[in-house]
């Protein structure tokens, strides 16, 4: 499980084809990489990934041909930037929501408008998804944690402040990007509540 507050900004440093998939190699950047473990999970931009090999400035996980057609995973190109944060441990400090890393759904960068020193983004999101998406309420876009301000049929507006902006991935970002989205698991978990007791 994961936050959605990034640790670190990272690189995509390799991409090898592998068996129909895909074995990726990620530079952490400014993550704090000291004591990695085999097999620990490592959230890249929102994608919950498994550490398979790693040095000291790197790591690899593999990558499923299910991850590749449900992310923008399979649109990166080398050199890349990219979010990090490493998985919880109990001793974590609870300061975003419950990610999973395990994306939803894509979205897409609609506007950019500046507000103040902040920035209002808009993405819009398909149906299915914003179902799950409430005014007020989390959504993980790229694995950041971010608050709602607005949702319609089309899609969701956040606001982004200085620090999130320069901290992560959407320093890069421009109008028309696609986006990972992982919806509020709170908000999954009442609908299938909800739906046993209709049934």
């Amino acid at each position: 499980m994961f936050t959605g507050l990034i640790q670190g900004r990272g690189k995509v440093k390799g991409m090898m084809p592998s068996g129909g998939d895909l074995r990726l190699q990620i530079d952490v950047g400014s993550l704090p990489f000291d004591q990695v473990e085999m097999g620990e999970s490592i959230a890249v931009s929102g994608c919950c990934l498994t550490v398979v090999e790693f040095d000291a400035s790197s790591f690899v996980a593999d990558v499923s041909t299910e991850t590749l057609a449900c992310t923008t995973l399979g649109q990166w190109a080398l050199g890349r930037s990219v979010n990090l944060e490493r998985a919880m441990l109990p001793t974590t400090r609870f300061g975003g929501h419950i990610v999973s890393g395990h994306v939803d759904g894509l979205g897409a960068v609609e506007s950019i408008v500046q507000d103040g020193r902040a920035q209002r983004w808009r993405f819009a999101a398909p149906a299915e998804l914003l179902r799950y998406v409430a005014k007020k309420g989390s959504i993980a876009v790229d694995g950041v944690s971010l608050t709602v301000n607005e949702v319609d049929t089309g899609g969701f507006e956040v606001a982004l402040i200085p620090h999130t902006v320069a901290h992560t991935g959407f320093e890069f970002n421009r109008v028309g990007d696609a986006v990972n989205l992982e919806v509020d698991l709170l908000a999954r978990y009442a609908e299938r509540l909800l739906a046993t007791e209709q049934a």
